[in-house]
């Protein structure tokens, strides 16, 4: 998308909102952390349109194409029709971001010690499915080898070798510089603490997603965790009894981005396109901006 001219008070991720109602500026400076403006949401979508998708897109070429390509194409049709949700607050100020910037972490292979690593993703707000799946499966492929391969890898040893003390006030001075705005440009572009949101997979370790805490380092303003698919018996019309599978999902959110209603709609946009997940390849309508 093309970037407006940037303004006085604009940062190099993002814009400045200017018209928010004065209660949103208070509230940023009641709940300074990101931690104690935390809102936990719970839901739950039966998988068979979502199974049906990923067969669809697997026949069609897509090799490996699975959940957490769906999720991650129906959180970017969700930010083109409601673009808050891609605020985010840095210095008690409410920014929009330029880019959809999404982190996850990548266990290089599924052993108890095996080396983590967490990358970062750029996509743009018109990106579907197709650019969703290339973007994911080139940096993951690249990503799971043994060693530091990603940006973030190498910069973390760095900063390790820093003793104690000195990196205690180290983050503390990127926090100062984060705060105004000129913290180095190469530090924000390797941190999965500067991002739109945080996915993580609970089903490949088997488990129900837990709520994830956000990181009061940087600015995610949301996180997504989702699991392992569950039975459930489900009433039918009919009055009959018939087993359906679920996918469960828990989100940690930000709640001083935008007010409640907002989120709410937000999250019934997300679920519809999780619940009809065809629609991800109709073409894109209007792009909807964030406020001034």
């Amino acid at each position: 998308m093309e970037k407006r001219k940037r303004r006085l008070g604009d940062r190099y991720d993002g814009r400045k909102i200017r018209t928010l109602d004065p209660m949103n500026r208070v509230a940023i400076f009641i709940m300074k952390d990101r931690n104690d403006a935390s809102n936990l949401f719970s839901d739950s979508v039966d998988s068979a349109a979502v199974d049906k998708y990923i067969l669809k897109k697997r026949k069609e070429g897509y090799k490996g194409f699975g959940l957490m390509h769906v999720i991650l194409a129906a959180y970017l049709r969700t930010i083109v029709e409601r673009p808050a949700l891609n605020r985010f607050i840095s210095g008690q100020t409410i920014f929009n971001r330029y880019d959809v910037v999404v982190a996850l972490t990548i266990k290089k292979s599924m052993d108890l010690n095996a080396q983590e690593t967490v990358v970062k993703i750029k996509f743009d707000r018109t990106d579907g499915p197709k650019e969703v799946y290339e973007k994911i499966n080139a940096i993951v492929e690249e990503n799971k080898q043994e060693g530091d391969q990603s940006s973030f890898d190498k910069v973390a040893r760095l900063v390790n070798l820093i003793p104690r003390t000195l990196l205690r006030a180290f983050i503390g001075f990127m926090k100062l510089l984060d705060y105004y705005g000129i913290m180095p440009k190469v530090i924000e572009e390797v941190s999965p603490f500067h991002a739109s949101m945080f996915i993580t997979s609970m089903g490949s370790l088997g488990i129900p997603p837990i709520y994830h805490h956000l990181y009061n380092f940087g600015n995610v303003p949301v996180f997504i965790a989702f699991g392992a698919k569950r039975p459930e018996m489900v009433l039918e019309k009919d009055g009959s009894v018939k087993q359906h599978w679920f996918i469960d999902y828990r989100c940690t959110l930000d709640e001083r981005i935008c007010d409640g209603f907002y989120y709410a709609s937000g999250l019934k946009v997300f679920r519809d396109y999780l619940k009809n997940p065809d629609k991800l390849d109709e073409p894109i309508g209007k792009i909807i901006e964030d406020v001034d």
